[in-house]
Order: structure tokens, then C-alpha cells, then sequence
């Protein structure tokens, strides 16, 4: 007996993204099946683990498996499993709500596409594979009851911006998809999803790898044995696809498309993999592992609950989806399987960071993935460029935390720099450039390559030819911090501490005249650092100013606003020390700066002369991409000023 009916409407952000796929170009209507089967088979892993956990969970898994069903004349199609089904209330937010991250940034980019393809990916990334039955289907019901449950709850919609939801008695544990498929004569040119050609077609092209079984039943002729009988029709069910594990198998058996095919249906992705890493273990700890480098990072690739790891298979028994134990944080962007000769199927996550085959396994995939990458930075730069691009910023963060590695990531690293506009340079060439007598690894950090190459720090670099590296992801104000050097040469900021860029012979050509200014300037750099003690701990002559008339230094061990900024952001409270003020004695507003301070005046000249040096202060904030720490005040004095020159 049916109760608690509901209509609902879909949430804004589901209704805006159904409405968008439905009507966005779209090369690969067929692709609904293999995101249906992939659901269904995601549905009897995580029954079979269920089962392995909870002793009383009381469902027979003997027979896991997937069926389809097709009604050529009723025109509907039939997605069905014996997994673990689901509630009410899971039902309603899965499919109802969409409840994942992203939605947002999806819609905006599926509008920015400009064609088939870019869509397809899209909507593969995001992993939104239900709502593709909207593609070929007018209405889609949905019958499903969780194992453990008596309840069960039916689905409807007809993609129209509403759906209903009603409880039912008497259904099967497991989830059922019936699809009520569109005219095949449509505009769309749709294909007859219903013909058991086209149904064997999409199973071997995307869902043959699958570990549970895809039956259908289907219709075989007898033909008459004697003069005078009639042919006989009888029904037989089949199983459509090979279910053999792909990375069980060697690669003498695997074609690259079965390979490609592997990679989208575990990752829910729509590119073409940049790598794929095939690897069996044997001896102390025995595992296969079947590893794919993708070649578009994904949309939560720094979102906080994205999907981070690969799936964790002990003896062909899945136990999780994305076990982010097996391969460290800053390689999250690989995908793929590990299978484990052995391993407790029960353990918990606490359990599983501790387990020493984990750790063995763990290691040992590292150290591929990066052996593999540093191959396609030394045979395949073009694939190299493309990974590093997409995933350069990650594999960064491992700069910080993994230091048994963290030489070969500095190796398979890339830099823009100031030797060229668009090659990025690795340590190695940058450390083979170095002017003769160079110790020192220039780099400078920020916002924009753009903002870097106009900053006051990199004046007297470029004067005297250096090479500086110009990092510019937000992880590069972090990771300086943890290395030292490469292959012997120190990494030293561009803005931080002191820097000597001259020969010995310039430093004795140039002796007298240093000495002269710092006895020219010592009264105006004592009394700037009394006028700006609020902001400044030091005020001093510069040697790395050529055009700008000051900088903002930060001690050789201090902490960057920038860091700092990001501290602050993730909660952490971090004090900031204040900077050192460096004066280019050179420049005409510093040197009229001194002369009116030897030339002295009484208090309005003084607050002027004290105003001024507000306002050099603040151009040394702006001219780093900062803002000074009062912008109305700064704002205020700059307007007085301008006044009085028009």
C-alpha cells in the first residue's frame, strides 16, 4: 500500500543544472548507460563491504550482480542492482538536492563552453552521471530500498523542475531505473536504446572491466528440425560483460581504449589519461596497482571534501573508494586502483594509517608516480608541460611535507623566471645559467608574473643580468620556507634580507662613494625611523633599488605579509614583525627628501616633511601589490598633496 506521497520541486542550483544538460550540446547521448551501471555497480561494492562489516546486516551477497531490461514496443529501458539500495531521505538529497560542491562553478563553465566536447567534459568531471537519463529519456522512475530496510521509496520525474517521492511495501532490496525513453525519430537523432545490439554495443565500449556481472535476458530462435516444424523461440539470460579485473591482466592483453575506458568510469572523468602506470609487486608485500595520470585537473582538485585517492581492492574484494592512504595529499590527482593479496578487510581508517602494508604500498606508488613523471619531463615535454599545468601547484605542496622525496620533486619542478616570457625553467637549467661567482638562487614571490616583473625588488637583478624565478601559487610562499637549496646552491628572496650583487672589484671601485652617502643620509635614516617606528623596525640605504625611490625588505628569517595573510586566513594567528624601509639614495624624491630635512623649517614644514614620509612608506606597500594599513588615511594624504600641485 502506497503512503507519504510527496511532490517536491528540485533545489534552484539541480533545476538549473538538469535544464542546462538537457538542452547543452552533447556528443555522447549514450553515455547515460555507463553512468547508470557505474552507479550500480558502486551500489554492490559498497553492499559487499557492508556485509563484511556488519555481521547482522542479514543480506545474501552470493548473487551480486546488475541486470537490464528492455521493452522494444513500450519503449523503456531497465537499470537494475541488488546493491545496497537506498532511504527516503537519501534519495531526496542524492538526486533531489545534488548535494555536492561545485554547482555553482559547473553552470557558470557549462554556459563558457564552446562546444561538444568541452561540455561533455564538464559534466563528466562534476560527476553528475543520473542526471544524463534526461538526455534520452522523457520520464525517469526510480525504485529503491535499502538492505537492512523493509521500506522502500519510489522516485518520479519527468525532468519538468519537479519529482515525486512516495513509500512502497514489497520492493526488492536494491535500486531500480526505469527509463521511459523519447521517440527514437526525434531531432535529437536518437538511437534505439532498447535493441539488444545497441545495449551490447555501450556495454563492451564502457562497462566490459566491470567486476559484477551484466545480465540480460534475451531471445534466441530455434530453427525447425523436421519438414513441417515451426521454429522455436526461447528466452535465455546472458551475461554482457567480460568482468575481468583490467589490472589483473598484463598489457599484452589490454588495448589502450580498454585502458582509457578503465580510467573515465573510476574517475568520472571525460579526458583522455596523460599516464598510465601498470605495476605488480611481489615478495614481503603483493599488491597490483593500476595508476592513471589524468590530463585536466578535476573541479575539486582544492576544494576541501573533494574526492582525494585511489580504490583500495584486497583480493578482488572492494574495501574503499578513495583511500587517500595509499598515495600522500600532494598526489591526489592520481587515479586508479590498488589491488592487495592481503590486508584486514575491516579496518577503519584509524587502523589504516598505521598498517605497515599500507605504508610499504605507499612508498612504493610515490615513488613511481614521480619516477614516471620526471620520465615525461626527460622523453615527452609537451606531456610534461600539460601535467605541470595543470598540476604543478600540487605536486608543489609535497615541497613541504615530504622530505624523502623532496629532491625529486625539486628536480621534475618548473619556474617562470625572468630569462623568458613563456618557457618555464627547472632548478637544474636555472642552476646552469648562473652568472660565474653566483652562490644564490634568486626567486620572487606573488600575485601575477606581471606584478613580479614591475617590482621595486627585482630593479638592480635585471640592472646586472640575474636570473630570478618568479612563483606566483600561493603554495610557493610556503614551500620556499622548507628548502634550503639545490644541487648546492642556497634559495634567497629577492625581499628578504640583504643582498650583494656587486664583484669584488665594484665593491672597492664603490667603497668610497658607499661610505659617503651613508654619511650624507645617517641624519634623514635616524629620523625616518622615529617617524615611522609605527611601521618600520630599520630604515636604510639600498643596494637593490636602481629606479624606484624605496622597497619593504623582510628579515632574512621573518615572515612575509603574504604568508602571513594566508595564516591568518586558515585561522592561524601569526605575529608579523615589522619590515626593514630601504631608500634608493639615488632617486630625486629621496634626495629631496634629505635636502629638506638638513634645510629644517618650522612645525607645518615638519608635518609636511612627516607626511611625505607616509606617503613613501605607502608607495613601498603598493609597489608589492600591499596596501598601507590605514588606505583612508593614505587616501587623504595623497588627495592634500595633489592639491596643492594643481
Amino acid at each position: 500500500m502506497n503512503a507519504h506521497v510527496e511532490q517536491l520541486e528540485f533545489q534552484a542550483q539541480a533545476r538549473q543544472l538538469l535544464d542546462l544538460m538537457v538542452h547543452s550540446v552533447y556528443s555522447a547521448k549514450e553515455s547515460f548507460l555507463r553512468e547508470l551501471i557505474s552507479n550500480a555497480s558502486d551500489a554492490l561494492d559498497k553492499l559487499r563491504l557492508e556485509s563484511l562489516r556488519n555481521k547482522d546486516l542479514g543480506v545474501d551477497t552470493s548473487d551480486l550482480h546488475i541486470e537490464i531490461e528492455a521493452d522494444k514496443d513500450a519503449r523503456t529501458l531497465i537499470v537494475r542492482d541488488n546493491g545496497i539500495g537506498m532511504t527516503r531521505e537519501e534519495v531526496v538529497d542524492l538526486i533531489g538536492t545534488l548535494a555536492k560542491s561545485g554547482t555553482a562553478e559547473l553552470r557558470e563553465k557549462l554556459r563558457a563552453a564552446k562546444n561538444a566536447a568541452a561540455s561533455e567534459e564538464l559534466i563528466g568531471q562534476f560527476g553528475i552521471g543520473f542526471y544524463s537519463t534526461f538526455m534520452v529519456a522523457d520520464r525517469v522512475e526510480l525504485l529503491t530500498r535499502k538492505a537492512g530496510e523493509s521500506d522502500a521509496t519510489r522516485w518520479v520525474s519527468s525532468g519538468d523542475g519537479t519529482y515525486t517521492v512516495e513509500s512502497v511495501d514489497g520492493a526488492a532490496q536494491g535500486t531500480s531505473i526505469t527509463l521511459h525513453l523519447k521517440p527514437e525519430d526525434t531531432e535529437d537523432d536518437l538511437h534505439d536504446y532498447t535493441s539488444e545490439w545497441k545495449i551490447r554495443e555501450l556495454v563492451k565500449k564502457y562497462s566490459d572491466f566491470i567486476a559484477w556481472p551484466i545480465r540480460m535476458q534475451v531471445e534466441r530462435r530455434t530453427p525447425a528440425t523436421e519438414e513441417g516444424g515451426q521454429e522455436r523461440f526461447t528466452v535465455e539470460t546472458q551475461t554482457l560483460n567480460s568482468m575481468k579485473a583490467l589490472w589483473a591482466k598484463s598489457k599484452d592483453e589490454v588495448s589502450e581504449e580498454e585502458y582509457k575506458e578503465f580510467y573515465k568510469h573510476i574517475a568520472h572523468a571525460w579526458d583522455d589519461p596523460l599516464e598510465i602506470i601498470a605495476m605488480k609487486a611481489e615478495g614481503t608485500f603483493e599488491y597490483q596497482a593500476l595508476l592513471f595520470i589524468p590530463s585536466h585537473a578535476p573541479f575539486d582538485l582544492f576544494a576541501r571534501d573533494g574526492r582525494i585517492g585511489v580504490q583500495l581492492y584486497v583480493k578482488r574484494v572492494f574495501v574503499m573508494a578513495d583511500c587517500d592512504q595509499l598515495l600522500p595529499g600532494y598526489l591526489r590527482f592520481v587515479k586508479g586502483v590498488v589491488d592487495a593479496a592481503d590486508m584486514s578487510l575491516n579496518v577503519s581508517r584509524e587502523i589504516l594509517q598505521q598498517d605497515r602494508q599500507v605504508t610499504a604500498i605507499r612508498r612504493r606508488l610515490t615513488k613511481k608516480v614521480l619516477s614516471t613523471i620526471k620520465t615525461l619531463q626527460s622523453e615527452r615535454p609537451e606531456d610534461y608541460r600539460t601535467l605541470w599545468t595543470q598540476f604543478g601547484a600540487v605536486l608543489k605542496e609535497g615541497l613541504m611535507s615530504d622530505f624523502d622525496n623532496q629532491e625529486t620533486l625539486l628536480s621534475i619542478s618548473s619556474f617562470a623566471s625572468t630569462q623568458g616570457e613563456e618557457e618555464s625553467t627547472t632548478l637544474a637549467e636555472y642552476v646552469a645559467r648562473m652568472k660565474d661567482g653566483q652562490e644564490q638562487i634568486f626567486y620572487a614571490t606573488g600575485q601575477s608574473r606581471q606584478q613580479l616583473l614591475k617590482s621595486p625588488h627585482l630593479e638592480a637583478f635585471k640592472a646586472k643580468g640575474y636570473e630570478v624565478l618568479l612563483l606566483t601559487d600561493p603554495v610557493d610562499e610556503i614551500w620556499v620556507g622548507s628548502v634550503q637549496e639545490f644541487g648546492g646552491k642556497a634559495l634567497q628572496s629577492v625581499a628578504k634580507g640583504e643582498v650583494d650583487l656587486d664583484s669584488e672589484d665594484e665593491k672597492a671601485a664603490q667603497e668610497a662613494e658607499r661610505l659617503e652617502a651613508e654619511r650624507d643620509f645617517a641624519d634623514l635614516l635616524t629620523w625616518l625611523q622615529e617617524t615611522l617606528g609605527e611601521h618600520v623596525k630599520e630604515v636604510r640605504l639600498s643596494t637593490r633599488l636602481t629606479e624606484s625611490p624605496a622597497c619593504l625588505i623582510t628579515d632574512t628569517f621573518g615572515i612575509t605579509p603574504a604568508l602571513a595573510r594566508m595564516y591568518r586566513a586558515s585561522g592561524q594567528a601569526v605575529p608579523v614583525g615589522k619590515r626593514i624601509l630601504e631608500l634608493n639614495p639615488k632617486h630625486p624624491l629621496v634626495t629631496g627628501l634629505q635636502q629638506a630635512h638638513k634645510s629644517g623649517g618650522d612645525d607645518g614644514q615638519m608635518r609636511q616633511l612627516a607626511e611625505t614620509a607616509e606617503l613613501l612608506y605607502g608607495t613601498a606597500l603598493l609597489a608589492e601589490g600591499d596596501v598601507p594599513e590605514d588606505p583612508a588615511k593614505f587616501a587623504g594624504l595623497l588627495a592634500d598633496r595633489l592639491a596643492r600641485t594643481v
